[in-house]
């Protein structure tokens, strides 16, 4: 398949109620690995390849890195790659374009794209936000990939227990409007397990919703449920790793 028939399928796995799932990998051979056990899609989580690769996350790895890195997992699997590409590694929207530009080139289909401010503190206003996403459009057009822009909104994510989550419904809907319009293509919430909150987010947003499993959420079933149409692992695969490969020293 080329690159735009691969982003092309890749949109088509969001289904509501049957989400498509991505168990985030870190590198080439997790890749193939995962291509192999029979999964639809490739995703990675920045906080694993950072972490994998000696750096924190939160845009600490190097782009130049980085997209080396996207471009083996890329030429290591045909399946679909989306790639976290954190915030983008830019606030300018000008350049925005530019990094998206070259993410498509190693060969990614989709992004995740989050309003967090990355090295800063608090969220990206919406408008802020919608310039960045249109940005981020703009890139995929010139390239002719139509590229999966998943929004991840982090007004959950940030503000921690569930407890205030209620509170936050109007905002998190609001950025996904906005967000929909700017041309993204989903919408993330981590951080969001409320399973009430997660069905409303559902009814009411334009886009396919997508959720990290973790928290409340005991398998991809639970959170089908709700009406997800996507369903990540995040960082948990990684840790699961090396705390197996620490079992295993440990036992020699």
């Amino acid at each position: 398949m080329s690159q735009a028939e691969k982003a092309r399928l890749f949109k088509g796995l969001h289904v509501a109620g049957q989400p498509v799932v991505l168990y985030n990998i870190w590198d080439a051979g997790g890749a193939h690995a995962l291509d192999k056990a029979g999964a639809k899609a490739i995703a990675t989580g920045s906080w694993s390849v950072a972490a994998a690769h000696g750096y924190k996350d939160g845009e600490a790895m190097p782009l130049d890195f980085a997209l080396m890195i996207v471009e083996r997992i890329a030429q290591s699997t045909d399946l679909p790659l989306t790639v976290d590409f954190e915030g983008g590694y830019a606030e300018d929207p000008d350049q925005i374009e530019k990094n998206v530009s070259r993410v498509i080139a190693a060969g990614a289909v989709g992004i995740n794209f989050e309003d967090q401010i990355v090295k800063g503190s608090g969220l990206y206003t919406i408008p802020d936000q919608v310039a960045r996403i249109e940005a981020a459009r703009r890139a995929a057009d010139t390239a002719g990939i139509p590229l999966f822009v998943n929004a991840r909104t982090d007004v959950f994510l940030k503000a921690g227990p569930d407890g205030v989550h209620a509170d936050l419904m109007d905002d998190a809907l609001a950025r996904q409007a906005a967000y929909t319009v700017a041309g993204a293509d989903g919408i993330f919430v981590p951080g969001l397990t409320d399973g009430s909150l997660i069905r409303t987010i559902c009814e009411e947003a334009s886009l396919p919703v997508n959720v990290m499993m973790r928290g409340a959420f005991k398998s991809v079933e639970d959170a089908a449920e709700f009406g997800v149409a996507r369903v990540s692992f995040g960082p948990g695969p990684y840790a699961a790793a090396v705390e197996d490969l620490t079992a295993r020293f440990n036992a020699i």
